[in-house]
């Protein structure tokens, strides 16, 4: 299908924020605008934002086979994410994983019939403090077992749509690639929480606890002028110079009488 002329204006939007000459970095931007329409990443669409930004099909499908989050087949409306990296594996990453597989009857990369859910394994979700840590359509779950983690999924499937631990509100796979276009969520509610909490810091508190700090720098040298690093090194001096080479004088050649006396 063609793309809508709204979505062709939001390409012109987008390409429009960046210097002239410069237009090719708005390929990131652009692809998630074209996944917000067609629910992932079509030829169709790669074939779109090569025109757009005049460069070639195969630069920007470099770029969406590069990154995760562009998908190559169609997404459900929402995208769970299980970490199953170490520190989320260590503390049952891996059990959270296998109990929505089971629920949803999927497995990774996969959708369930009615396109509503797509599941997936995830290397890292940037979330080690909150391990285990589950996503839907970026949204973080924290510290979720595999009973949380059915009850997050069986509201999903139940056309609810449970707050996330912190961040924004949740919204589905299509509105959260707009925004991730560029795009505000036009929600009222959708301006993010919070997203630092007590795990995030617990480093700073022990060590505030504990009365440990950095170690200051000395201040800067100033010298005509221009501020010296005083914890630079100084340059070494040169070597002093040694004596001079010693001069051999040249070998002497026979006159050439003596040659024919000889």
């Amino acid at each position: 299908m063609a793309f809508s002329p709204e979505t062709h204006a939001a390409a012109q939007e987008i390409i429009a924020r960046y210097p002239a000459g410069r237009s090719r970095s708005a390929l990131l931007p652009l692809l998630h605008l074209v996944q917000a329409e067609q629910g992932c990443v079509t030829a169709q669409g790669v074939a779109f934002c090569a025109d757009v930004l005049g460069i070639t099909r195969a630069e920007v499908g470099a770029v969406a086979t590069f990154y995760t989050m562009y998908k190559r087949h169609p997404v459900g409306d929402y995208l769970v994410s299980v970490c199953t990296n170490l520190s989320c594996a260590l503390l049952g990453g891996e059990d959270v994983y296998e109990r929505v597989s089971k629920l949803l009857g999927v497995g990774h990369d996969e959708t369930t019939p009615d396109g509503s859910i797509t599941l997936e394994h995830a290397e890292c979700l940037a979330a080690c403090d909150y391990a285990p840590v589950m996503t839907v359509n970026y949204e973080f779950y924290d510290q979720v077992d595999p009973d949380s983690a059915q009850a997050i999924v069986e509201d999903l499937r139940a056309g609810r749509r449970p707050a996330p631990t912190r961040g924004g509100p949740l919204c589905s796979f299509a509105e959260v690639s707009r925004q991730l276009a560029g795009f505000g969520d036009p929600r009222p509610e959708g301006v993010a929480g919070p997203g630092v909490g007590e795990p995030s810091v617990v480093g700073l508190l022990v060590a505030e606890a504990a009365g440990w700090s950095a170690e200051q720098a000395p201040a800067p040298l100033v010298t005509h002028g221009v501020v010296a690093d005083a914890a630079a090194p100084r340059p070494a001096a040169p070597p002093p110079a040694g004596p001079p080479p010693a001069v051999v004088p040249a070998p002497t050649t026979p006159a050439s009488s003596e040659r024919k006396g000889s």
